[in-house]
């Protein structure tokens, strides 16, 4: 039942390639396969004889035969996969990018520990949050670029990326100093990034379009939620082992992801899964002229051309394209606030309202709550408004996920509000939390809706759009821990210690709705001047 998911997989192809193709063969290497007519038309052909006079028949190159899928009902097509196994390669898939992800703030709650240890200011210990951030921001610049090419594909790279990840937490958990320490969790951010960026593009390799804004919306749950799970595993490690156990627990659980993945995460890569079926094809028919369009793709890239898409394209449209450099700007902004949450969720519960560490653990779990009530809302509703319409053959346009942008625009100043002024050593506990979940919610509405306005505005750089889009706001993200407890502290007062910085961030979250307030009122004028978006000339 699960035998393509075995066949597939990293140790399976290394099965398949040692044994000569006899273990976990393909349906075009059984005997009692029929070669499609198309890919025995024009194949070389020679006779059996030595003599001077054999004939050989050349086929031109230019009568190429573009391998496909065997019809619209082909069970190797990732699409065509039976319900089940889709959810069964998502959950895994969200497993996976938890496994890493949660990496990021695990350590958080062990910082005081680490200062102590190390001999260490708060900022720098908080360095290596940074770095990690900063490291899987600049991952997806080579790794996503590699995943979309036919010979790589993304089982492949998840796997030995993960291997390395796995590897890489040894030495951070026995690290001597702040350099090495900051080092190796750069490093680690790095081999994190393709299941957090390439993550989502392998749930859209087996939904359907109409289907892809919910799958996306379900692999997010996984990635969104994975910070917040960190501190909350963080705080009972640091507590009963010290803070150099929550990386023994990441090396424990990134660990277990690679055993499981290694055997059972199938390569779903479409160009990827052809450029094999090509290969088998030529070997099985003798026919040089069958081929892939991943190979036609590669076979026309030049050094420069792969220079441009994969460090400077992503870059430029970043920078030069209005829209985009307007979700770069408000997304990152976003992800900024979560990660000040990992500085100010201690000030308000550890230091004023004297949470134990567990319990402040316990307390980042209305970041989930909020984004899961966010999710319950969000699927219905884009089901309806895009989903149900494609099914129906209706126009959809960029524009539709807009109303959803503006509803968790303002969700979020006003979750940020309530974070901070009800912070006070004499009011009930329950206020931040409910605060910072409501935060956690119009956060999720703000990724969802705007990154598939991305990519339904810039579907053909989407790669590189993306990649830009995790470069900006990783690296913003990425510093703002640095001055987090300084934006707080500088700005307490007696009763509430984060309510002033917290009106500094919810005056800017506030300002940032009329960003997709303009996206919603001039949405295709803005689209239609772009260069790079499908509307653009």
């Amino acid at each position: 039942m699960y035998y393509r998911f075995i066949r597939d997989s990293f140790w399976g192809r290394l099965a398949y390639h040692l044994t000569g193709h006899k273990v976990f063969a393909h349906p075009e290497e059984h005997k009692d396969y029929v070669v499609p007519e198309k890919y025995t038309k024009g194949e070389n052909v020679s006779t059996n004889t030595s003599s001077a006079a054999d004939v050989e028949v050349e086929v031109e190159k230019s009568s190429q035969i573009v391998v496909d899928w065997d019809g619209d009902d082909d069970p190797e097509n990732p699409y065509n996969w039976p319900t089940y196994q889709k959810v069964l390669f998502i959950l895994e898939i969200c497993f996976l990018t938890t496994s890493v992800y949660m990496g990021s703030a695990i350590y958080t709650p062990g910082i005081e520990q680490i200062m102590a240890d190390l001999d260490i200011d708060q900022t720098l210990a908080t360095l290596p949050l940074t770095m990690f951030v900063i490291g899987y921001g600049l991952g997806p610049m080579v790794f996503s670029p590699m995943s979309e090419n036919a010979i790589f594909g993304r089982t492949s790279i998840y796997i030995v990326t993960l291997f390395i990840f796995f590897i890489l937490q040894i030495p951070t958990a026995l690290a001597k100093n702040i350099a090495s320490l900051s080092v190796l969790r750069f490093l680690s951010g790095v081999f994190a990034s393709p299941a957090l960026a390439t993550g989502g593009a392998s749930v859209c390799d087996v939904i359907q379009l109409p289907y892809v804004p919910v799958g996306l919306a379900a692999w997010s749950l996984g990635a969104v939620c994975g910070p917040s799970l960190g501190p909350l595993f963080g705080s009972i490690l640091t507590v009963k082992g010290g803070w150099r156990w929550t990386f023994w627990f990441m090396a424990i659980i990134s660990g277990t992801s690679f055993l499981l993945l290694s055997f059972f995460l199938p390569e779903t890569y479409g160009k990827t899964l052809l450029y094999r079926k090509a290969k088998r094809l030529r070997a099985l028919t003798g026919n040089q002229n069958i081929t892939s369009q991943g190979e036609i793709e590669n076979s026309k890239l030049t050094i420069s051309e792969l220079a441009i898409d994969t460090l400077w394209r992503p870059i430029e449209i970043s920078i030069l394209e209005p829209v985009v450099l307007l979700i770069n700007l408000y997304i990152a902004l976003v992800y900024s606030i979560l990660y000040l949450w990992f500085e100010a969720y201690p000030i308000v519960f550890l230091e004023t309202k004297h949470f134990t560490l567990v319990e402040l653990g316990v307390s980042y779990l209305s970041i989930i709550v909020g984004i899961c009530i966010a999710a319950a809302i969000y699927i219905p509703v884009v089901k309806r408004i895009f989903t149900n319409k494609l099914l129906t053959n209706q126009p959809v346009y960029p524009e539709v996920f807009i109303p959803m942008a503006i509803v968790g625009g303002i969700c979020m100043p006003i979750g940020v509000l309530i974070f901070g002024w009800t912070g006070a050593a004499d009011i009930h506990w329950i206020g931040p939390i409910i605060g910072g979940a409501i935060f956690a919610a119009g956060a999720f509405l703000i990724f969802q809706t705007l990154f598939n306005y991305l990519s339904m505005s810039f579907w053909r750089y989407l790669a590189s759009v993306f990649a830009g889009n995790d470069l900006f706001r990783s690296v913003i993200a990425g510093s703002f821990p640095l001055f987090g407890r300084a934006l707080f502290t500088n700005l307490k007062t007696e009763r509430f210690p984060t309510a002033w910085g917290s009106t500094i961030l919810g005056a800017i979250t506030a300002l940032m709705i009329l960003i997709p307030i303009l996206f919603y009122l001039n949405g295709p004028k803005l689209r239609a001047r772009s260069k790079y978006s499908g509307d653009g000339s």
